[in-house]
């Protein structure tokens, strides 16, 4: 019984220590054969799993917006009282769910251009209001308008435009309106021809946005998806130094083996110029 006993305490211990001494070596080769696939798979080119998502975000993505609603329109008008205003939001619309066109690969540099279509659809689950909600702003139009012609003859005409249109400094507009366009009624009476369309993001539905040209990773999988020219440039000529740069990605996605100390930067499009974001903490989504 003894013997039995020490036996199999011996041959459980050489097991453990050959299994040991195997997953001494397995461990790094498992580890050297994962990290190979995963540079294959994240390289932008036909065949890849990361060219499939790349092409097509699988992800959903949200773009929310504030509005400020102006409360005493009239008192600023005609005392040049302080305005007051509300903010009002968020309005939320799913955006970046078109597949990526015109895809051409460049193997001379291994970047891969492409044109980004624009969509955005109205999510009411995550809104607070609907697209017909109303609210009360600054009519652009007739505020740019007396500051960009001060001649004093332009002025009685724009005058007398501002009054034949019914407009005001100040406007009713929905928020379908003020994001995606409206007919402005005082530049429709221009004497001269001008984009009668107003809007914070005019045009933008069955637009695109590009070309963008970035990094396909083949050379090294560090660069995948970082923008290398944004419509042919590296700068944008609308801000002074670091921030005129075209840096990061496009925030659809981001090379691989990213730590938590690093800094991750994009550039969007939407206020033409780059941002980033730092890690802060994590937390994790429980679905029943």
């Amino acid at each position: 019984m003894g013997c039995d006993r020490n036996c199999g305490l011996i041959t459980g211990a050489v097991i453990g220590a050959v299994l040991a001494v195997f997953g001494g070596i397995l461990m790094p080769v498992g580890d050297m054969l994962i990290q190979k696939t995963i540079k294959k798979e994240v390289v932008l080119e036909e065949g890849t799993i990361a060219f499939k998502n790349w092409v097509k975000t699988g992800t959903e993505i949200y773009r929310q917006f504030w509005i400020f609603d102006v409360q005493n329109p009239q008192e600023v008008m005609m005392n040049s009282s302080n305005i007051q205003v509300k903010q009002r939001g968020p309005y939320t619309y799913r955006v970046r769910f078109l597949a990526k066109e015109n895809i051409t690969q460049d193997p001379k540099d291994n970047t891969v251009s492409f044109l980004q279509p624009n969509g955005a659809i109205f999510e009411p689950s995550l809104s607070v209001g609907t697209e017909a909600d109303n609210f009360t702003v600054l009519n652009l139009a007739v505020a740019a308008a007396s500051h960009i012609y001060p001649n004093p003859f332009v002025q009685v005409v724009l005058n007398s435009l501002i009054n034949k249109s019914k407009s005001s400094m100040f406007q009713v507009r929905t928020l379908r309106e003020l994001l995606w366009g409206y007919t402005d009624p005082f530049l429709s009476l221009a004497p001269y021809p001008v984009s009668t369309r107003v809007g914070m993001f005019y045009p933008y539905n069955n637009t695109a946005d590009g070309v963008y040209k970035v990094f396909n990773g083949k050379d090294s999988i560090s660069k995948v998806a970082i923008i290398d020219t944004y419509k042919g440039k590296r700068n944008l000529s609308y801000w002074e130094s670091y921030c005129d740069m075209i840096n990061g990605t496009d925030a659809a996605s981001f090379p691989p083996f990213v730590e938590k100390s690093q800094v991750l930067q994009f550039f969007s499009s939407d206020i033409c110029r780059e941002t980033c974001v730092h890690f802060t903490s994590s937390f994790s989504i429980c679905k029943s």
